[in-house]
């Protein structure tokens, strides 16, 4: 299974090993790296300059050479990802902060450059401060990374309690029961989606899975429904196979259909619609769960949905991928669309 490689722990004992305390291969790290050595800047900026315009200057002065030597930085971590994935988090740290000294004395071998004439460069203090800014960027990232693991316990617990409901279990066997006579094959068919079903979901995944196995997952799941719920369920997939590749955090897929049955079919008297479609778009990847609502009469009045899975989703999409995954949840051509985009790789 292949392991979390951006601001995040593996799982395991050796909390030390393993961990990636920076990917600066990530937009969100790479954003983050730049808006905090601007910020610093524009900081320092103010003890050089007595108006807003000297300030303006000198910033900009900073920022030509400054803003090189942190892509700089930047680059050389990403180059060094691979390396640095296997070393333990010290290590790493003092990776960061020589990678840092680095690119201080880059960033005064530029200043000399484009400043005017004003003496000897400052070697030293450049470096000492290419060395600080890294090491408290590090720092800043190994707390997130730190942090992340507690965080994504708790989500899959609560995703896993979400997923095994009684009501769901009770229904799926109670339907299977009266299957057994009338259709022995089909409740065949219905306790094998269920028994795929739970195993998937009991089953310790770690914290990454591929889009392809949660599609297979939603797969048993409607299925089941569908037997419950015959004809009221239509279901229609297009799947791009280019996509499951993708990762996703796990359980990430289903508590979405579960949503799309909840809502749209249970409730409605009518014939209700489920699509599940995956597209892969250059090097990101399209996830789209439409179904169709209810008549007025019978709807959820707005705010009786808690929204717990979406908030869940969200949240562990954002803790996997970062900046880079897309999630919006919104009525669209008078259906309800779950989007979510993401990075393939």
């Amino acid at each position: 299974m292949t392991k979390p490689q951006i601001l995040s722990t593996r799982a395991g004992s050796h909390a030390n090993a393993g961990m990636l305390i920076f990917d600066a291969c990530r937009a969100g790290v790479v954003l983050r790296a730049v808006l905090f050595v601007e910020l610093v800047l524009a900081v320092a900026a103010m003890f050089a300059s007595g108006d807003p315009l000297g300030w303006l200057g000198t910033l900009s002065l900073l920022t030509g050479a400054a803003l090189p030597a942190t892509l700089a930085w930047l680059l050389a971590a990403c180059s060094l990802k691979r390396i640095l994935q296997g070393a333990r988090v010290p290590l790493q740290v003092g990776a960061g902060v020589v990678l840092g000294v680095l690119a201080g004395l880059l960033a005064c071998a530029l200043l000399a450059q484009v400043a005017p004439e004003g003496g000897e460069p400052h070697w030293i203090a450049s470096g000492a401060t290419g060395a600080l800014l890294s090491a408290l960027l590090v720092a800043a990232l190994l707390l997130r990374a730190r942090g992340r693991t507690p965080a994504a316990t708790t989500a899959r617990l609560t995703e896993l309690q979400a997923r095994i409901r009684p009501h769901f279990l009770f229904n799926s066997l109670n339907s299977a029961i009266a299957l057994v006579r009338e259709d022995p094959a089909k409740a065949e068919t219905l306790l094998e989606d269920l028994s795929d079903l739970f195993r998937h979901a009991l089953l310790d995944q770690g914290d990454i899975t591929t889009l392809g196995a949660e599609i297979e997952l939603a797969r048993h799941y409607l299925a089941i429904e569908q037997i419950r719920f015959g004809e009221r369920l239509q279901l229609a997939w297009q799947l791009d196979e280019r996509a499951n590749t993708a990762r996703v955090p796990p359980l990430l897929l289903q508590p979405l259909v579960e949503n799309a049955v909840k809502h749209g079919v249970e409730p409605s008297p009518l014939t209700a619609l489920i699509e599940v479609r995956t597209e892969r778009r250059g090097a990101r990847v399209v996830l789209t769960i439409t179904n169709s609502l209810p008549p007025r009469s019978v709807a959820l009045a707005p705010g009786q949905g808690n929204g717990i899975a979406l908030k869940n989703v969200r949240a562990r999409l954002r803790l996997l991928h970062d900046v880079d995954a897309e999630f919006s949840a919104a009525l669209h051509e008078g259906r309800w669309r779950v989007r979510i985009a993401l990075p393939v790789t």
